[in-house]
């Protein structure tokens, strides 16, 4: 497996030179499963994989979405792939509100927002919708889902294994005084945990400006608690704040590793290699 990061903001997209270590694209990873291509979010950073993926020939790939708020998506209508017929999309989420899965993509494609329609792309593009807690088998891969509490209809984690080894997405949720049982046992024993860890314990209190408690985001502080109780092998925090430069996330990673050694704050560009003869997350 190999995990590369393409997008790891949150919330909105924070280009610029305080932030070009790190990187400013919204949510966006991409898991190669052997020969098969998985899409974890689409926000921003999609449209560079979409470029990268040009390179390699025709398309066929599935699209998992966490949930359906703007930044997890904002980045579809620019996925160069979408407007060839040669490439073939999965979209898998749950429609989480008024809106289904296709109704709430083609939203943002509507006039006066988009000049191209969603219905009018020619690539092969399909739906499913997720149930809470389902369990997707794509070949020889296999996807774990699990519901989690964010505002606007919840959130969706994934766990991927294939070959052995298992990579677990838990953006855009927010932590309970204990450790998620849920989250637990979906990231039990994981080789690579991406966590949403988009604020301090300091700023979730509101010790620094508004309190952030509800507003469905969670801490590095959580996040090494998780990784800790579930014994996975690396954690990667994700979904940075919009409003924190390269030096702050370095901070913070720092911080993380106080409470959980094999914590690194995710950058975009960032590979994760998982061998199958080895253990541990190899970071490139």
């Amino acid at each position: 497996m190999e995990v590369r990061f393409w997008g790891v903001r949150g919330s909105i997209a924070s280009p610029g030179p305080s932030t070009a270590s790190v990187g400013g694209n919204t949510s966006c990873v991409e898991v190669r499963c052997g020969d098969q291509k998985f899409v974890l979010d689409a926000g921003t950073g999609i449209r560079g994989l979409g470029n990268a993926w040009m390179q390699e020939g025709p398309v066929d790939a599935t699209l998992l979405l966490s949930h359906l708020h703007w930044d997890h998506i904002q980045g579809l209508p620019f996925f160069v792939p979408l407007y060839l017929p040669t490439t073939a999309l999965a979209v898998i989420g749950a429609s989480g509100g008024k809106l289904d899965l296709p109704s709430a993509l083609a939203a943002q494609m509507r006039t006066p927002l988009f000049p191209i329609a969603a219905d009018e792309v020619p690539s092969r593009v399909s739906y499913q919708h997720l149930a809470a807690g389902e369990t997707i088998t794509r070949g020889d891969v296999t996807i774990k889902t699990q519901k989690l509490a964010h505002p606007g209809g919840g959130v969706t984690a994934f766990r991927i294994e294939h070959g052995g080894r298992s990579v677990v997405y838990a953006t855009d949720t927010e932590h309970y005084e204990c450790v998620n049982p849920k989250l637990l046992a979906l990231a039990k024993d994981a080789d690579v945990l991406i966590y949403d860890s988009q604020y301090t314990p300091q700023e979730y209190r509101g010790e620094h400006g508004p309190s952030k408690v509800g507003w469905g985001h969670s801490t590095y502080e959580a996040g090494a608690a998780l990784a800790e109780a579930a014994e996975v092998s690396a954690y990667y925090l994700f979904h940075h704040d919009p409003g924190r430069d390269d030096e702050g996330v370095a901070v913070v990673e720092r911080l993380a590793q106080d409470r959980f050694h094999d914590a690194y704050a995710a950058r975009e560009g960032e590979s994760i290699q998982l061998l199958p003869e080895e253990r541990d997350a190899r970071a490139a």
